[in-house]
């Protein structure tokens, strides 16, 4: 199958939430994240905007009777950056899992203005 985006991980934020999960979760994860890169379109049951918070996205994954939430952003178009990810334990989302995916989106958007070269994203 033919990439349609690329992921990028900013920093160790998806990697400090994805290493804490049990094997079949983090297998669940990689199942959804591959779907967010071939899919034509990517079906709103997997991703969806975050009302109210420009550019904000979140990646939705059930497994078993758990819900969650990974927050993404585009950049140029096709490239979708990963950052913080949580288990969501209520119907609404966490105004703190929001406002720490803003400060991370906002850091990324500081850090490509910057072109810091001694500090790098992760790329796939």
């Amino acid at each position: 199958m033919d990439k349609k985006r690329q992921l990028i991980y900013f920093r160790e934020y998806f990697w400090d939430f994805f290493n804490k999960q049990k094997e079949k979760t983090k297998d669940k994860i990689d199942y959804v994240l591959f779907l967010v890169t071939v899919a034509d379109k990517i079906p709103k049951k997997f991703f969806e905007p975050m009302a109210g918070y420009d550019r904000l996205f979140a990646i939705g994954i059930k497994f078993e009777s758990n819900i969650y939430r990974i927050f993404c952003c585009f950049d140029k178009g096709n490239l979708v950056v990963l950052f913080n990810g949580f288990q969501k334990k209520t119907q609404k989302t966490p105004k703190k899992e929001i406002e720490k995916a803003m400060r991370i989106m906002k850091e990324y958007f500081d850090y490509k203005q910057k072109g810091d070269k001694n500090e790098r994203y992760n790329d796939i």
